[in-house]
């Protein structure tokens, strides 16, 4: 039976995966984007909400404690930079995923995995928007 068995093995050994998901999770935090397969984005996306979670708590053990997941001291800083103060704010979710297609190798699924608070495109000033005007308003005589 396959009971508390909840993390996707990804066809590699403990040391691969664990080093695997460092370096991923290292290089999102750096180019705030990656594009990787699906079940590797879904791998990445709960290893690296806790760490984005512990790194809220600015104390050199937290420090630490984040450093021995990424190991990479530069990812490390740009954790606790005040641009991600917009991710401090937000109780959870900072990750998204967005199903882009598929790969010409291996026809895989292929995935954007990005932090949520860095996109532009999303956050869009209110006063750009256009309203839409109502149909049967403007068909109504006066």
């Amino acid at each position: 039976m396959n009971h508390k068995k909840k993390n996707n093995h990804l066809s590699r050994k403990f040391g691969h995966r664990k080093s695997m998901l460092s370096n991923m999770s290292s290089s999102l935090i750096k180019k705030k984007k990656i594009f990787t397969t699906l079940a590797k984005a879904k791998a990445l996306r709960q290893y690296i909400e806790p760490i984005i979670t512990k790194s809220k708590i600015n104390t050199t053990h937290s420090r630490r404690n984040i450093f021995s997941f990424l190991r990479d001291k530069i990812a490390v800083s740009e954790l606790f930079k005040d641009s991600f103060n917009k991710v401090r704010k937000r109780s959870g979710g900072y990750t998204r995923i967005i199903k882009v297609g598929f790969r010409f190798g291996d026809m895989s699924k292929y995935s954007l995995i990005e932090l949520v608070d860095f996109n532009d495109f999303y956050l869009v000033n209110k006063k750009n928007v256009i309203k839409s005007v109502r149909r049967s308003n403007r068909l109504k005589k006066k």
